[in-house]
């Protein structure tokens, strides 16, 4: 490869890292002022509201098997069944996700500095 194509293909690279993480690009090389995209989600928020979504599962499905046990006409046994599985494996979903997020933690604390 010659000089201008590494330079092209590095720029091509810089400015799709650059999309990925949230920068926006004037031109090729070039970072504007102000160009870090600051607006992102939040992440203790995404995290607190799956965690509060799970929650709401967990206590339809609890509410839909209390309806059921008590005789309620509106509510069958498959869905019944089907929201608390549902819930169960969202909990469980969740529950990998923490103990991702402990061994990420775990590996950072432990690197050597």
């Amino acid at each position: 490869m010659s000089s201008p194509q590494i330079s092209q293909v590095l720029a091509e690279m810089r400015a799709l890292q650059a999309r990925v993480g949230g920068v926006q690009l004037e031109a090729p090389g070039a970072l504007s002022p102000g160009a870090i995209n600051t607006q992102g989600p939040d992440f203790a928020q995404m995290m607190k509201d799956s965690i509060n979504g799970v929650a709401q599962m967990q206590n339809h499905a609890d509410a839909l098997a209390d309806s059921y046990e008590s005789g309620a006409k509106n509510v069958d046994l498959t869905r019944v069944m089907l929201e608390v599985q549902k819930a169960g494996i969202a909990f469980r979903a969740m529950t990998e996700v923490r103990n991702k997020l402990i061994d990420a933690y775990n590996q950072v604390m432990n690197m050597p500095v």
